[in-house]
């Protein structure tokens, strides 16, 4: 029974260390970037929006209270004798001012109520990166120290005389074929002592 290694191209095997050392950059920094996207959507809602909902319902009680005087202040000053003014330009200002109000409430609200939804989420997203981190920061290094492993020692074996004297050594590109006999029935006879098979 014979095993034969049958190397077309050393070259290939570069090839394939470098698109994996390539391959574990990009995706390094692809994570990197997914990483810093996800924080950043996370604080536009969880401190951004939550800043800006609080301030407009500030700013939408103040219309709702300056509205009011001025319903008020039409009430008492522009009344005609007996009779009393519509103010309803006064009233429309303030029914605007209460629907704006209720409108920033309900905003700050559905910022109160999706923060700890969105960071549960960004939480389990970022878990679940961890395993692709660790193939890329550990798997990926360990697979291209064997490649060159791998490299180093077809180099090496491409300079070793063959067992019928002829070298191996030649273009990466070109084929070499080298078979090992298990068999002991073997045509030709073997190497005298002292000398290299």
């Amino acid at each position: 029974m014979s095993t034969q290694a049958d190397i077309k191209s050393i070259d290939t095997l570069s090839l394939v260390k470098l698109a994996l050392i390539s391959y574990a950059h990009a995706s390094s920094q692809a994570l990197a970037d997914i990483e810093i996207e996800g924080q950043r959507g996370i604080d536009w809602i969880t401190v951004d929006r939550a800043a800006y909902w609080k301030a407009e319902m500030r700013r939408a009680a103040d219309g709702v209270n300056q509205a009011i005087k001025d319903l008020e202040h039409c009430r008492a000053y522009k009344k005609v004798g007996d009779n009393a003014p519509s103010c309803a330009e006064e009233k429309k200002n303030l029914e605007k001012a209460r629907k704006r109000l209720q409108k920033t409430e309900e905003k700050l609200e559905l910022v109160k109520r999706w923060t700890p939804v969105v960071l549960q989420q960004y939480r389990e997203t970022c878990v679940r990166l961890v395993r692709f981190r660790e193939v890329i920061d550990v798997d990926c290094p360990r697979a291209i120290a064997r490649i060159e492993q791998m490299l180093t020692a077809l180099e090496n074996y491409q300079t070793v005389a063959s067992p019928r004297g002829t070298s191996t050594s030649g273009d990466s590109g070109t084929q070499t074929s080298v078979a090992r006999q298990t068999d002991a029935h073997d045509d030709e006879p073997p190497p005298e002592e002292g000398t290299d098979p």
